[in-house]
């Protein structure tokens, strides 16, 4: 007999009568899930992978350039998945321009919010008095990531007060219909209760059953998806699972995206907790893996160019500096160096010649005026996956 995982309720909207999914809590019950010799190595494999990427950022000089990085790219294509068409390479061109006013175009502000969104949330888990991890603190990502963009006018920060609906035109010919607002309450009390109860499946388990039955309640009217990827990020680093938030993970599920939808359903369908747990902690092992070959891929890039900055014929203090700038400002213009560096224009020139010269800048743009200059085989690295699909 398959585990039931929910009861459909009968209500009408619009004069139509609707079956909407209301979730059992969480862990999965009658029968509990079972973890087979195979999901117990997957799961050993995936906790091996994220140890090994954790080692990997403690033995860089500057995790913040690995950080500044993979967040990005966790952004971008959380974002991409719900349609925006930003790559990342948008994204820091926005980063590099020196006027602060400039608004950037509607796709690349979706991935902007997302970051803001995150670095709300983990302020808060650093905090002494922050929010843990909870509704309300969702509530607070969800308002910074829809302001002023698609869905701002669609209750940003607030869980929903009318019916919504995946797939389909209307409810009535959805592929999918979350709990009915009126059910919320309850059912968002047990999501926030199992977050913090004391549960003898592991944690990245956890992580997995708690990503779906945010993606079956589906809070929000806009916005559901990139919170609850966001929640894998917050969950792992509350569980002192990963220090910091260097797995792109939603680059597994774009990759597998006919899979991910598919599991997602079957769970709600079937009952199969299973299949679903097995998929998300392969999709945790493969993602902490690329990150590390990743990161120590781009650590021995830069260890190598520093190498040479250092040892290009017109090497400066201010050429080393712009060098040590790149990790959170790979894509820069004459006049974002002076700034960066507090220098002049001539003195920001020399340092941006000297870097090309070595061969670690490229100029971009073609022009003879208002160039701008790429770190082009960091970016080749740290953009595999973002670009959009044709």
């Amino acid at each position: 007999m398959a585990r039931v995982t929910g009861k459909y309720e009968r209500t009408a909207v619009a004069g139509e009568e609707i079956r909407a999914f209301v979730p059992r809590p969480l862990p999965p019950a009658d029968p509990p899930l079972s973890l087979d010799s195979d999901s117990m190595r997957l799961l050993g494999r995936a906790d091996n992978e994220l140890n090994r990427l954790s080692l990997a950022s403690e033995m860089v000089p500057s995790v913040d350039w690995f950080i500044y990085g993979f967040v990005r790219k966790e952004a971008v294509i959380s974002s991409q998945i719900e349609g925006t068409q930003a790559t990342l390479v948008d994204l820091l061109r926005f980063e590099a321009q020196q006027d602060e006013d400039a608004a950037p175009n509607p796709e690349v502000q979706e991935v902007c919010n997302y970051l803001e969104a995150l670095a709300y949330a983990r302020s808060q888990l650093r905090r002494r008095d922050g929010l843990p991890i909870s509704m309300r603190m969702l509530n607070g990502a969800h308002k910074r990531l829809m302001k002023g963009v698609r869905g701002s006018d669609k209750q940003p920060g607030q869980i929903r007060r009318s019916q919504n609906w995946i797939g389909g035109t209307r409810p009535g010919n959805a592929v999918f219909v979350p709990p009915p607002p009126s059910a919320l309450n309850g059912i968002l009390s047990d999501f926030e209760k199992y977050i913090h109860a004391d549960d003898d499946l592991p944690p990245l388990v956890r992580a997995g059953l708690l990503h779906h039955q945010f993606e079956t309640i589906h809070p929000y009217l806009d916005g559901n998806g990139r919170i609850g990827r966001l929640l894998v990020t917050l969950l792992l680093e509350q569980w002192d699972l990963l220090a910091q938030p260097l797995l792109y993970l939603s680059l597994f599920f774009k990759r597998n995206r006919d899979d991910y939808y598919r599991l997602l359903n079957a769970v709600r369908i079937e009952g199969d907790w299973e299949s679903w747990v097995r998929f998300f902690v392969e999709g945790v092992a493969t993602i902490a893996k690329e990150a590390t070959d990743t990161a120590r891929d781009l650590f021995a890039l830069v260890s190598a160019d520093r190498a040479r900055a250092l040892a290009a014929p017109a090497s400066s203090v201010m050429a080393v500096r712009l060098f040590e700038a790149l990790g959170q400002h790979p894509i820069v213009s004459i006049a974002r160096v002076t700034e960066l560096l507090d220098v002049t224009k001539p003195t920001a020139t020399r340092a941006v010649n000297t870097l090309v010269d070595a061969g670690i800048l490229t100029e971009t743009t073609g022009r003879r005026r208002d160039r701008t200059y790429s770190y082009a085989a960091y970016l080749d690295r740290l953009r595999v996956g973002t670009e959009l699909e044709g």
